[in-house]
């Protein structure tokens, strides 16, 4: 259902973004990839070393209004459709409140929910002339619930499941899907850690999410998985 299609992957350098970028590939779509560093064209090259060849490596912020733009622009310029946004790039820190900086929370808001919509907005016209189209968001667990000493990060979340779901009952009649990916504790390099330390062994991998994209956007036209909330068994977590 995906081959053939064409997507952008936005956090992509590596960890989960990366992943979710060769599941992607396995299946047959054409991709840009966006990331904040040069890291994103080695994260390209290492694509197309396993035999894929159409991978469009774009360094941007995402933050950033005009460089979002010039890089949808340049898919459709290289690929002339787009069928798929993966908001995938994210930052998380944890500190009480009164230790956060007013700078922090500016910088995690910007990347983590103006990411976001600056991505989805861009692409919104050429999904809504194709009447066509799928945007998934890779949020968190903590999107449904609070944790201490994460306040700027847990409101990004919210933020994020406000959003979508709001997108998602504007552009319905376009034929366009908006879902939202919610993993608990993942092995990967988030808030600056590092993958593959022991204590992470039975946490989810990066493959689970990637997976999880994978299943949401080759869902049949007739249906919408709104969410998918999964966590590592290991993990305790509050019911809501």
């Amino acid at each position: 259902m995906l081959k053939g299609q064409t997507a952008i992957v936005t956090g992509a350098s590596r960890g989960i973004g990366k992943e979710i970028a060769v599941k992607l590939a396995q299946k047959g779509m054409k991709l840009t990839l966006i990331g904040s560093s040069e890291e994103i064209h080695q994260s390209a090259e290492d694509i197309i070393s396993m035999g894929f060849s159409e991978v469009l490596p774009i360094q941007a912020d995402i933050s950033d209004e005009a460089q979002v733009k010039a890089a949808v622009e340049n898919t459709l310029k290289t690929y002339k459709q787009l069928d798929l946004l993966v908001n995938n790039a994210g930052m998380g820190f944890f500190k009480q409140v009164e230790e956060t900086t007013l700078d922090e929370w500016k910088k995690v808001f910007e990347v983590n929910v103006q990411g976001v919509f600056l991505g989805s907005r861009a692409v919104l016209p050429h999904m809504k002339e194709r009447k066509s189209g799928s945007i998934i968001t890779i949020s968190s667990d903590v999107a449904r619930y609070t944790i201490p000493n994460g306040s700027a990060y847990t409101a990004t979340k919210y933020a994020v499941q406000g959003f979508s779901g709001s997108l998602a009952q504007e552009v319905r009649e376009y034929g366009i899907r908006v879902g939202t990916i919610n993993p608990g504790m993942v092995d990967t390099f988030f808030a600056e850690s590092k993958q593959g330390l022991e204590e992470k062994k039975d946490w989810l991998k990066v493959e689970d999410i990637a997976n999880a994209v994978v299943y949401m956007a080759s869902a049949p036209k007739h249906m919408l998985i709104d969410e998918i909330v999964l966590h590592p068994f290991v993990q305790d977590y509050p019911i809501a």
